[in-house]
């Protein structure tokens, strides 16, 4: 598993990393150690930094908790109903490239699957990346009418809005679905990699009518990545 967070540039990188802390423990906590049998080991490439496991998820244990050597790893054991949780009590953290994006066009709701699921194949193969949503349906834009939800729907490019934005809507005609894949990679040359290898697995498609890609007029986001740049 990969834990994704956002970089504050206007901040000292240890205030995003103690927030990035706080939402890793959230998951962790929740998703993790309540499913039977689960275990939580180090896996990091090159990391710069380690976040201790004790304060926030080791002490799950309310002080029963105890460490041990366990696969040669300095282990937290946490006591739970199923025994027990394990996890290692330093993870490392680093820095990568996060909300790369491209989307493919479809006539057909066919398309959508069988053209994404060939990109997604074509791109687990480039190391040092990742796909979290993998066919993603729901492309969002940074500026919203509610604050509270965060990112919203990014209503031009929804298909059935179409008509009832008239000359706002920007979906293609003979375009039905608009899906998008974003890729998270660990160095900016890997996720062009990984968008161009997913960009060509889509095109074999009849059914994709057209490639592009969320840029928010380049507002959004360090890097720029264009696309015809890639080919």
């Amino acid at each position: 598993l990969q834990f994704w967070g956002g970089i504050d540039e206007k901040k000292p990188l240890k205030d995003s990393v103690k927030k990035f802390e706080v939402e890793l423990s959230y998951r962790i906590r929740q998703d993790i150690l309540v499913k039977p049998f689960t275990a939580v080991f180090d896996a990091s490439i090159q990391p710069i930094g380690k976040l201790d496991m004790m304060e926030r998820v080791g002490h799950c244990g309310d002080g029963y908790e105890w460490e041990e050597k366990r696969y040669g790893r300095q282990m937290i054991i946490v006591p739970i109903m199923v025994p027990d949780f394990q996890i290692e009590r330093y993870l490392g953290y680093g820095i990568g490239i996060m909300g790369a994006n491209f989307w493919y066009m479809c006539k057909t709701k066919e398309a959508v699957m069988q053209a994404g699921k060939k990109a997604l194949e074509a791109i687990n193969q480039i190391e040092g990346v990742i796909t979290p949503f993998e066919i993603c349906s729901a492309g969002s834009k940074p500026e919203t009418k509610f604050s509270w939800i965060g990112p919203t729907t990014n209503h031009p490019y929804c298909p059935s809005l179409k008509e009832r934005l008239g000359a706002e809507s920007k979906v293609p005609e003979g375009v039905g679905y608009i899906p998008e894949i974003v890729i998270n990679g660990i160095t900016l040359e890997a996720v062009k990699k990984a968008m161009k290898v997913g960009i060509e697995a889509v095109l074999n498609f009849e059914e994709v009518v057209r490639v592009s890609a969320g840029n928010y007029g380049g507002k959004l986001g360090k890097y720029k990545i264009y696309l015809q740049e890639l080919f």
